[in-house]
């Protein structure tokens, strides 16, 4: 499976306000793509969304893992997550980008 998440605090926690004076939850999304990271599983992350694949158990304990490294940053945490689920497929993090590549390379 692919899962695309993002993760998001609000409010004040104990390591303090979520936002920086600039509006920014940098410092608390760093904390969660530490998690991703370590995991070892493929992953990308753009300006809105990580990608992360794998199998349905191990993907969503590492979002699990990653919302909970965001919990300190305030008193609520916002999660939003769209998945593309495909048994018996491996590899659809890049392969799926270069399918539509080639397609659009041949319009």
């Amino acid at each position: 499976m692919i899962l695309a998440f993002s993760v998001a605090p609000s409010g004040v926690g104990p390591a303090g306000p979520a936002m920086s004076e600039t509006g920014s939850v940098s410092e608390a999304v760093a904390a969660a793509i530490r998690v991703v990271r370590a995991s070892g599983l493929p992953h990308r992350t753009s300006s809105m969304f990580t990608e992360i694949e794998g199998e349905w158990d191990e993907v969503f304990d590492v979002v699990k893992r990653a919302t909970e490294a965001v919990l300190p940053f305030g008193s609520r945490v916002s999660l939003v997550m769209k998945a593309d689920i495909r048994p018996g497929f491996e590899g659809e993090l890049d392969g799926k980008l270069e399918r539509l590549e080639r397609a659009v390379e041949g319009a």
